[in-house]
């Protein structure tokens, strides 16, 4: 027999069959106004969110957060630049002030490095990545911890990472290193926040058709052929799809998933 005490939390309360993934639940996203951060927030709408879009270029957040009022949607958008603390914290903040509360985040935002050797890359380069893809994130993670905890009480945060921070990359050591300190940091912070119902989880996406992965392809022409390649599925991520991992990590379909990294990389590091 079974003794095991049953308790029921609204984390691990079954959704309604006609509820969406996140619905009720505001949601902040970083590098939202191209890519996978676009794509999240068309599909966290979908699921049932109010968000706020985040990014350094204005034009481009207003337009995906227009596109979303315009069919039916709530969502705003603020300016925030991942290097600038301030910002960062400022951009948190407008959540609340907005929605009254924030429950889940996805840290997206993220720079790119010139590839090449990591010796040839200019130190004030090597900063900026830092800057953006590390402490941009960890600077994020702080604010929306702070703002969960005095709102919503429980929620999750997803950090973007990349299949990269998995293993050496020869023509992006510091976008890599940056990547794995990230996930460093999504597992410190599950053990540090698990215990106040906050949870922290990252995906490591792999090859994926953003403008990211354009600017490697010009640098480095026939990188997403060759990395193709290497992929079981033979083919690259649409940026819907990436969103699709990072929408079901925030919601309660993932209640007692914490401190995982989980590859969404079409099997290329199977």
């Amino acid at each position: 027999m079974d003794n095991t005490p049953h308790t029921t939390t609204p984390e691990t309360s079954a959704p309604t069959a006609s509820a969406g993934l996140l619905t009720g639940k505001v949601a902040f996203i970083t590098g939202a106004g191209r890519g996978i951060g676009a794509a999240a927030a068309r599909l966290f709408v979908r699921e049932g969110a109010r968000v706020l879009l985040a990014a350094r270029t204005e034009a481009q957040i207003k337009e995906v957060a227009e596109e979303i009022r315009a069919t039916g949607g709530t969502a705003d958008h603020v300016v925030c630049d991942l290097a600038d603390a301030a910002s960062v914290r400022a951009a948190v903040d407008r959540a609340v002030e907005l929605y009254g509360r924030l429950d889940v985040a996805f840290n997206n935002g993220a720079t790119i490095q010139r590839p090449g050797p990591m010796d040839q890359l200019p130190e004030a380069d090597f900063d900026h990545v830092y800057a953006v893809n590390l402490r941009g994130t960890w600077l994020a993670m702080s604010a929306e911890v702070a703002a969960i905890r005095a709102t919503a009480g429980t929620g999750a945060i997803v950090n973007n990472s990349s299949v990269g921070s998995l293993m050496g990359n020869s023509e992006l050591a510091a976008y890599g290193a940056m990547k794995r300190a990230v996930n460093s940091l999504t597992e410190s912070a599950a053990v540090t926040y698990g215990p106040e119902g906050i949870r922290v989880n990252a995906i490591a996406p792999g090859t994926t058709l953003t403008e990211m992965m354009r600017t490697w392809e010009e640098e480095s022409p026939g990188i997403v052929d060759r990395l193709t390649a290497r992929t079981p599925l033979r083919r690259a991520a649409a940026p819907d799809e990436i969103a699709q991992v990072a929408a079901w990590l925030l919601s309660d379909r993932a209640s007692y998933v914490t401190g995982t990294v989980l590859r969404v990389d079409g099997g290329s590091r199977a």
